[in-house]
């Protein structure tokens, strides 16, 4: 008896970023689904699926935080599924924080990441950490943060029919303050402490990165300047061969101090220069409302 070969589509994130949405969109699509599946049983589960007498094709498997042993060799199951000669995709979807507290507020849920007690943030915080290892091996990561749930559910199923081309190369750059922490999903952090702070000048500590007069202050430092074409070449080196690579986003976040002047300045040179390029390019300074 010839097994079937399945598409496996593995639903993952942060709780409250539109998970049960996306495995609303992959039922409508003919999915079988499932949800909060231990990955000790997931093996058994392919196995009964391929010799089911239903001829189930396409699987779709919610796998988050609730599973005790969800980060239990997850690398190597995958791979392994796929040497088998399975379709593994895995989606990953995630918020900023302002969102995912927003949206347990509303529904006045507890966040699954807390066993004791702890604030919505604190949850958060936590299942970022755990689910750094698993962001890093996803096919496609979506923020959700500005889709309702039809756009999220319309954008689900443009991926898994293929409208949604995976070789898009997703470049996420953001600026943040030291003082309040290195952003969780960074593949790559650089710190510009180094450069004179337009903090100490008078005028333009209540002024941002944003403002020509700090972009003025700083793009007149020699050592900005050096800096800025030693890293832009850098990164221009890097992205191509990410994408070379199978890679599909890369995320960089630039600090200084308090995240409002040098590392904001940075990240809009950067965004001026990769804006012509052709990738999916997205800009968050973190903390410029902070301090």
């Amino acid at each position: 008896m010839k097994l079937s070969k399945l598409r496996i589509c593995v639903i993952t994130g942060l709780s409250g970023s539109g998970k049960s949405t996306a495995v609303h969109a992959l039922e409508d699509e003919g999915f079988f689904c499932v949800d909060n599946m231990p990955l000790t049983l997931l093996q058994v589960f392919i196995e009964l699926a391929e010799k089911s007498s239903e001829k189930i094709k396409n699987v779709a498997i919610v796998i988050d935080i609730r599973a005790k042993d969800f980060f239990k060799g997850r690398e190597n199951l995958f791979k392994e599924l796929r040497e088998a000669g399975h379709k593994v995709e895995i989606i990953f979807l995630e918020s900023s924080d302002e969102v995912l507290q927003r949206r347990f507020s509303e529904t006045r849920r507890r966040h699954p990441a807390l066993e004791t007690g702890g604030s919505v943030l604190d949850g958060i915080k936590l299942e970022r950490e755990h689910l750094s290892g698993l962001r890093q091996i996803a096919t496609s990561i979506i923020d959700t943060s500005e889709y309702n749930v039809h756009q999220l559910k319309e954008l689900i199923t443009r991926i898994i029919s293929g409208e949604e081309s995976p070789k898009v190369f997703n470049l996420h750059l953001q600026s943040f303050g030291f003082k309040y922490g290195v952003p969780l999903d960074s593949d790559m952090v650089i710190d510009v402490r180094f450069l004179p702070n337009p903090y100490f000048v008078p005028g333009m500590k209540h002024l941002s990165g944003l403002d020509q007069e700090v972009k003025d202050f700083l793009s007149a430092e020699p050592d900005t300047s050096e800096f800025l074409d030693r890293f832009l070449s850098f990164i221009d080196f890097m992205v191509p061969r990410y994408r070379k690579e199978g890679k599909s986003y890369l995320t960089i976040s630039i600090g200084c101090t308090g995240g409002r002047h040098r590392s904001v300045y940075a990240v809009e040179v950067l965004r001026n220069f990769f804006s012509s390029r052709k990738l999916s390019l997205k800009i968050t300074h973190r903390d410029l409302g902070k301090g």
